[in-house]
């Protein structure tokens, strides 16, 4: 009889040291906290050296972006083909001052004077009179210098040489200067062609399309 109640003694006392190993185990668990700190080897392996790489492939990216470049020059190329032109109505006695008005709104907008040809099928320009009275070589030598705008007579435009803008002022003189002289200027015209006069007139020569 007196060996029941020790068998459950026993098993008051297996139960007791389950408890204390049990505390005694949560204790060493803090203990393992610094352990993360091996955590610092992963700093030496830091993703910085991949960043680089990509912006290498930016660069690879740049150059394929440099090679249409080349191929953009050849549409200015086409550009001077075939001026633009564009037509001012004018009487033959107000083409000059229309022509006038017409550069002054060219350099305006940026044209530089040595861009601009003017040339006058009748009359001539007060500025080509001027000129021609100190001898012709000084008036040609003012057009070869291109820095201003140069103002020819139709009778000897076609000696003026090739300007970005031409302006030709129909202000008179036979039907046949002002076709010779709006067939030179479509010619010597590389960017821009403004005609002021009579607009079946000019679409005659020139063509409907004007």
């Amino acid at each position: 009889m007196p060996l029941i109640p020790e068998e459950p003694q026993i098993h008051e006392s297996v139960q007791g040291p389950r408890a204390t190993p049990a505390s005694g185990r949560t204790a060493p668990t803090p203990r393992p906290v610094p352990g993360p700190r091996p955590a610092a080897p992963p700093r030496p392996g830091r993703p910085g050296p991949l960043r680089p790489t990509p912006p290498a492939q930016r660069t690879s990216r740049d150059v394929t972006a440099v090679k249409p470049g080349p191929s953009a020059p050849a549409a200015p190329a086409a550009a001077p083909a075939s001026a633009q032109i564009q037509l001012i109505p004018a009487s033959p006695e107000g083409a000059v001052d229309a022509a006038e008005e017409a550069v002054d709104l060219l350099l305006d907008s940026g044209r530089t004077p040595g861009d601009v040809l003017v040339i006058t099928t009748g009359e001539q320009h007060p500025w080509a009179d001027h000129e021609l009275s100190f001898g012709e070589a000084s008036y040609w030598a003012q057009h070869d210098a291109g820095d201003d705008v140069f103002y020819a007579d139709a009778a000897v435009a076609s000696r003026a040489a090739a300007r970005p803008v031409v302006v030709v002022a129909v202000n008179g003189g036979p039907a046949s200067a002002a076709a010779t002289a709006l067939q030179l200027a479509h010619g010597r015209a590389g960017a821009l062609l403004i005609v002021c006069g009579d607009p079946q007139q000019i679409n005659s020569v020139l063509g409907a399309g004007v």
